[in-house]
């Protein structure tokens, strides 16, 4: 079992930075890629940003958060971040920390574990 808890969420006016922070426990396989995903209201989950556990060779990021967010991993902590800048109210979500035993991919459906989640609200 592998239980993420995420942190770091809040408020900024758009144009700030937030970082945000997962912290993994429990059995983790090296192979484990660690993905982070964001929900809007009324609108279906969706990816964001990905790296794999192991050696951070491959970073994966949608196309509009692309030059925006950057994601890295600390693996003697167990930890994945997410460094967002240039903040705009559509990156408005509730976002996810979530962990699978494969590749990166897009789809939530193929990622094993889920944080709780935590809240980014951006302001015009």
């Amino acid at each position: 079992q592998v239980q993420l808890v995420e942190s770091g969420g809040g408020l900024v006016q758009a144009g700030g930075s937030l970082s945000l922070s997962c912290a993994a426990s429990g059995r983790t396989f090296s192979s484990y890629t660690m993905g982070w995903f964001r929900q809007a209201p009324g609108k279906e989950r969706e990816a964001v940003a990905a790296i794999n556990w192991s050696g951070g060779s491959y970073r994966y990021y949608k196309d509009s958060v692309k030059g925006r967010f950057t994601v890295s991993r600390d693996n003697a902590k167990n930890m994945v971040y997410l460094q967002m800048n240039s903040l705009k109210p559509e990156d408005t979500a509730v976002y996810y920390c979530a962990a699978r035993n494969g590749g990166s991919t897009w789809n939530p459906g193929l990622y094993d574990y889920w944080g709780q989640g935590t809240q980014v609200t951006v302001s015009s």
